[in-house]
Order: structure tokens, then C-alpha cells, then sequence
């Protein structure tokens, strides 16, 4: 019988300075980070129904998108690579924590 991953209540914290201060070659990665901190991605993933752990996953996944971003804009990495690394993350757009349902409308009042 496989164990579970036993939660570290100091896990958001770490992830999130992990990806702050990342200044390895390549990019942060959740794979990386798991690989650091003892963890399988599957058992990082696991975790996320909880609050604290899930708004840092999301933070990180926002920091490491920028991060591919800059690298993207800089030549320091190829566009279309960068390009192919963000939609496999993403996947098809089934990811409901990316779809928020953002309606942005722009009302005319008259003066």
C-alpha cells in the first residue's frame, strides 16, 4: 500500500521563496521544487485543496510563467520552446482555477 504524503504546513512558504529566488540554469519548476523538498509533483498536486498551499501553487505558476516570459524576450530562450512549455502547463484550458470568469465591460456614464 502506497503512503501518503504527510503535509508540511511550511510548504507554501518554501515553494514561494523557491521561486522568487530561483537563479539556476533553466527555469523553476514544480518538478525541481518536488525533487528539493522530498515530494513527488503527484503528492505537491495533492495538496492543493488546501488554501494556503493552493494560492501559493498559483503564485509560483504566475512567477515561472513570467520567468519563461522574460527568458522568451530576451532571447535567452526560444519563443516557440517557451511557447510549447506554457501550454503543456496549462493543458487545454480544462484548468478551472485559470478560468475565473473574468467579464471585463467598459460603461459609458454621460457627465
Amino acid at each position: 500500500m502506497a503512503r501518503k504524503a504527510r503535509y508540511d504546513p511550511g510548504l507554501p512558504q518554501r515553494m514561494y521563496k523557491y521561486f522568487v529566488g530561483y537563479g539556476d540554469v533553466g527555469a523553476p519548476s514544480f518538478v525541481k521544487f518536488a525533487r528539493l523538498s522530498g515530494y513527488t509533483t503527484a503528492e505537491l498536486e495533492s495538496f492543493r485543496d488546501r488554501v494556503k498551499f493552493d494560492r501559493a501553487w498559483r503564485e509560483c505558476s504566475e512567477i515561472r510563467r513570467d520567468y519563461l516570459i522574460d527568458m522568451a524576450l530576451t532571447k535567452r530562450h526560444d519563443a516557440s520552446f517557451t511557447k510549447f512549455l506554457m501550454q503543456e502547463e496549462h493543458g487545454s484550458g480544462t484548468d478551472e482555477s485559470e478560468d475565473e470568469g473574468l467579464d471585463v465591460r467598459v460603461e459609458i456614464v454621460p457627465d
